[in-house]
């Protein structure tokens, strides 16, 4: 936990969450209401359980509504807010934010999946490698509705599989990542970049890793799955 209290955190919470405007028309993704909580509370708590004391909030859709409810600092965590103007998908947020991100590497969470993985272990793993940047990794039973990540022996990642390009069980991107300054230097400003689509193919061979993470995992970007997030926390 002392690695991780010098780590900057971020949440990717930028997300127009289109596929729930049917269930949340009104806010963010981020702030859609989770066992009773907005979903980014939950997040927060990732971080802040981590020992990681200070967290970049990417924000775009209806930014305003976030930084009013959770201000700027959660849990004796102080809180940074790096807004778009305009949609600039995952990297290119990150890429908007690198001034707030001072640590090498960021702590980085999408803002619509949870997994309960050991976030101390998978810092001491990312520790142990010569990677650039590292992905937590979960094991599900049907990859085809997520895209399916392979891997070698060593955790080096060899390829990623599109959604529903494969099917049956396999490792999938859980959506945490630790990554190195080299790689988000890389990330072309001030235009849209994918980390999923451009980023991280693009890194394959070049010192990108997974590591396979035990944890409960859900993503809340379906109304279906949100639906079922309430029994998800309930159960852990």
């Amino acid at each position: 936990m002392g690695g991780l209290a010098r780590v900057t955190g971020v949440v990717l919470a930028g997300g127009l969450g289109t596929r729930l405007r049917s269930v949340i028309a009104d806010r963010p993704k981020v702030l859609a209401e989770v066992a009773g909580r907005p979903f980014l509370a939950h997040l927060l708590d990732r971080l802040a359980d981590a020992g990681i004391r200070s967290a970049v909030l990417c924000t775009g859709y209806k930014a305003e509504a976030v930084a009013a409810q959770f201000g700027t600092s959660y849990r004796g965590m102080a809180l940074t807010y790096s807004q778009e103007t305009s949609p600039l998908g995952t990297a290119g947020a990150l890429r908007q934010a690198r001034p707030y991100l001072r640590s090498d590497p960021v702590l980085v969470l999408n803002g619509d999946s949870y997994c309960a993985a050991d976030v101390e272990a998978f810092w001491a793993w990312h520790g142990q490698g010569p990677g650039v940047a590292s992905l937590l990794l979960t094991e599900v039973a049907d990859s085809g509705r997520y895209g399916r990540v392979e891997l070698d022996d060593r955790g080096e990642v060899l390829a990623f599989h599109e959604k529903a390009a494969v099917s049956g069980p396999g490792w999938i991107n859980a959506g945490m990542y630790l990554l190195g300054q080299e790689l988000l230097q890389s990330i072309q400003a001030g235009r849209p970049v994918s980390l999923e689509r451009e980023v991280f193919p693009r890194w394959v061979g070049h010192g990108l890793r997974g590591y396979r993470a035990d944890g409960a995992f859900i993503d809340i970007g379906t109304p279906e799955s949100l639906s079922s997030a309430a029994r998800f926390f309930a159960a852990l």
